[in-house]
């Protein structure tokens, strides 16, 4: 069994592919293993990794699969977790890299705290701008319930802190099955996995580690592309509300959830004008359908706390969904 599995998800970067591919050189560890997945790319990626996959071998264990068809990021990650042989497994997007040495480090962290997962830091890259993200937890190298971690509903915890790539996981969350993602899922697929994560696991830790590199403002990113596949944040998240909600301290948990729920619908509401007209008009419908489905006391308690910019906007929502109610 080899000690870390990096699962690596790559579509369409073949501009970034290279950065990505010699960071994990300067990783590489006969004990680790890098599983390689291009997600049916359609520019030079394919031929890069196979050449990569090749060079690698030396100095790692090297998995490269290619998808058959385009799935999507959740998808791809999917495909390396059943790949996955190690003792711990972590993430990293085909854009992205890592510092020297990082993984070592990482490997160190787990393995000294003995917990199901820890949680790292990281640097985002936009352009030549450098800027450090944290972990919005206290309590570092100290392993705890990750409960603990989901509140208070008010401030930004740990569940807002999605990304998969800034941590490690042991492999016993693959064997009960908390570490796969919703399938098809092409944006938001770490908002239901981290819920899940921290609601089912029985402990995490967030170490101090910076290492991982998470380039922003990429052309080809779902971030900066107005179309359908953006609306997946909607799935994502009545997932989180109907998870939470049969758990068995939803009363607790379910205000954090809707209160995230939308503030992210406010979010994209506010930039409504990067998305494409037809896109723009199933966004508001997709968005006020949501609102009816949430559990409206804690919709309630969510928009009184708002900001008025913000409310005002899903109030309007949630008016016409009561008027089109009323009106059938």
């Amino acid at each position: 069994m080899p000690k870390l599995s990096v699962i690596v998800p790559f579509y369409n970067v073949q501009q970034y592919a290279p950065d990505t591919l010699r960071s994990l050189r300067l990783n590489a560890d006969r004990d680790f293993e890098f599983i390689l997945v291009d997600d049916h790319s359609k520019d030079e990626t394919p031929a890069i990794l196979e050449r990569a996959a090749e060079e690698l071998s030396d100095v790692a264990r090297v998995r490269y699969i290619r998808h058959e068809k385009n799935g999507g990021l959740a998808t791809a990650r999917n495909t390396g977790l059943d790949a996955a042989q190690g003792e711990y497994l972590t993430f990293l997007d085909g854009d992205d890299w890592l510092a020297p040495g990082y993984l070592t480090e990482l490997v160190s962290a787990i393995d000294r705290l003995g917990c199901d997962f820890v949680r790292t830091d990281h640097v985002q890259a936009t352009a030549r701008a450098r800027s450090v993200h944290r972990v919005p937890v206290g309590r570092r190298w100290e392993a705890f319930d990750p409960r603990e971690a989901i509140l208070p509903a008010h401030r930004s915890t740990s569940v807002d802190y999605a990304y998969a790539w800034a941590g490690a996981y042991h492999r016993r969350l693959v064997d009960k099955g908390l570490l796969h993602f919703t399938d098809g899922l092409r944006t938001a697929e770490d908002r239901p996995w981290i819920w899940k994560l921290h609601r089912e696991a029985e402990s995490f830790a967030v170490v101090s580690l910076l290492g991982v590199f998470y380039r922003r403002g990429v052309a080809s990113s779902l971030t900066q592309i107005g179309d359908v596949r953006q609306l997946d944040f909607i799935r994502a998240f009545d997932q989180v509300i109907e998870e939470t909600a049969a758990d068995r301290e939803a009363d607790r948990l379910l205000p954090k959830a809707v209160r995230t729920y939308c503030a992210i619908i406010a979010h994209h509401l506010s930039n409504e004008d990067r998305f494409e007209p037809a896109v723009a008009r199933q966004l508001r419908s997709m968005s006020a359908a949501a609102i009816k489905r949430m559990p409206q006391d804690a919709l309630a308690d969510a928009l009184e706390a708002m900001d008025m910019d913000r409310a005002s906007k899903l109030r309007r929502l949630r008016r016409r969904v009561t008027t089109t109610g009323a009106a059938a």
